[in-house]
């Protein structure tokens, strides 16, 4: 039903357009939301993109603008007068001038820094100054800066004289005259207060900040932790210079659960392209490195087997069991694995608590192998033997693939639990460690294993 009405909106404004109806068409995309108009510029194309976008007024513009994807953001700048595009830079916030700014080529962002206003290109270049991913760069500089000896009344005026550039006024921040962060205090708090109280002693003066050169994941976690709207960015000397609001803190999420998905999929992280704006050849450049990788560290794999020729020519109803042990073992290792990468991502464990996570997972393993061991021998004798008549399937071959099982289950969950938190205190990111990997050392300890056991057992 929603796609129906959609894709209904979509005709509506093509057909409004198609008969010049400039004015029901400026109607109908004033009580749209932007993302929503963005999407239908997007659906409609982007030769007639520009008169529609030319029919919105300069806030809600500005505001689409923002929603729009690269392409189409660049195909309206090289289209507007000097003008226009100082219209949408003056309606835009820092952060997302910021934003479309690093995604533009550099003779755009020549002229979108040509034609804005020197205090918004000071603010702009102090950003781009920062670190990529650290809190500094994805900070906005448009927050309400009040003062300790101001009272309510006061502050109220101010927020009404200045709230209009601001990204937000519901949290307000109150600094010294160096711009020393010391207290915080909300809207509500202003209105439930006398006219006459002192700031100083109505703000909350436990104040948690960030730093500007923090990483713009640990930011993003804090909102998750502790609710916040907005949240004070400032330098080493505690002067705020900046607030990180919860919509960026929301695409900071998206875009590192995106890369993790990619890295624990053995994909090197892209640009946050959508798919479909992604090239075959930029698709497979992020591809072809890990898989290469992984199909030289898969070498290892067949070198077991060659080595165990003579075991497998001894007993060559093993051969058809390898499948199973190998899966089974890459698909415990990814259990543990991704389990353990979320735990670090959340900050609900760290390097320190290595031994009890092994500890955890060593009994979680002992518990899933002998139950699958155990499950298995029944299938391999009631099953594989009897019903299917294979009666080179015996006790001891049957034995041989259940404790190879329990080992293999044992490994892997140690493997997956211990490598992501590895690479976690090193400095790499544990989404490395994830299944390919990890399922590609597994198969090789596995098969190892199951040779070593076969070769004691069988005697062969």
């Amino acid at each position: 039903m929603e796609r129906t009405n959609t894709v209904t909106l979509f005709e509506t404004i093509a057909t409004l357009l198609e008969k010049k109806r400039y004015s029901t068409l400026r109607d109908i995309l004033t009580t749209m939301n932007p993302f929503d108009i963005a999407a239908a510029f997007e659906e409609i194309g982007s030769e007639k993109c520009a008169l529609l976008f030319r029919l919105l007024p300069k806030e809600l513009a500005a505001d689409t603008f923002v929603e729009m994807d690269d392409d189409m953001q660049e195909m309206l700048i090289h289209g507007f007068s000097d003008t226009e595009l100082k219209e949408i830079i003056d309606e835009l916030y820092v952060d997302d001038a910021v934003d479309i700014i690093e995604e533009m080529p550099a003779n755009v962002v020549k002229r979108i820094l040509r034609q804005a206003d020197p205090q918004t290109r000071k603010e702009i270049n102090e950003i781009l100054k920062y670190p990529e991913d650290s809190a500094g760069s994805i900070m906005t500089t448009e927050c309400v800066i009040l003062r300790p000896k101001m009272t309510v009344e006061e502050a109220i005026k101010r927020i009404r004289r200045t709230g209009i550039d601001k990204e937000t006024i519901y949290t307000c921040y109150v600094a010294d005259d160096l711009a020393t962060l010391i207290g915080i205090i909300t809207i509500k708090t202003l209105l439930l207060s006398e006219e006459d109280e002192i700031l100083e002693n109505i703000m909350e003066t436990n104040v948690i900040s960030v730093n500007t050169l923090d990483d713009q994941e640990e930011v993003a976690q804090m909102f998750n932790k502790y609710n916040f709207l907005a949240l004070p960015v400032v330098d080493k000397e505690n002067r705020i210079v900046g607030i990180v609001t919860v919509d960026d803190a929301i695409d900071v999420m998206e875009e590192e659960a995106t890369e993790d998905i990619q890295k624990m999929a053995a994909i090197t992280p892209t640009t946050d392209k959508p798919y479909d704006k992604v090239g075959v050849f930029e698709t497979f450049l992020s591809r072809i490195p890990w898989l290469l990788i992984l199909m030289i560290s898969a070498t290892f794999t067949g070198m077991i087997i060659t080595g165990f020729e003579d075991a497998l020519a001894g007993s060559l109803v093993l051969s058809s069991f390898i499948p199973m042990l190998m899966d089974t073992g890459g698909n415990s290792g990814s259990q543990a694995s991704v389990t353990v990468i979320r735990a670090l991502s959340l900050g609900e464990i760290a390097f320190k608590d290595i031994f009890k996570v092994i500890f955890k997972e060593c009994r979680v393993s002992l518990l899933c192998g002998v139950t699958l061991a155990a499950a298995n021998f029944a299938k391999i004798m009631l099953f594989d033997r009897l019903v299917l008549g294979n009666m080179s399937i015996t006790v001891p071959v049957a034995l041989v693939v259940c404790l190879t099982m329990i080992a293999t289950i044992f490994i892997a969950k140690f493997v997956g639990c211990t490598l992501p938190m590895i690479a976690n205190k090193l400095g790499f990111d544990p989404a490395v460690m994830a299944s390919p990997f990890i399922t590609t050392i597994v198969d090789a300890i596995s098969l190892f294993i199951y040779f070593r056991i076969a070769t004691s057992i069988l005697n062969i």
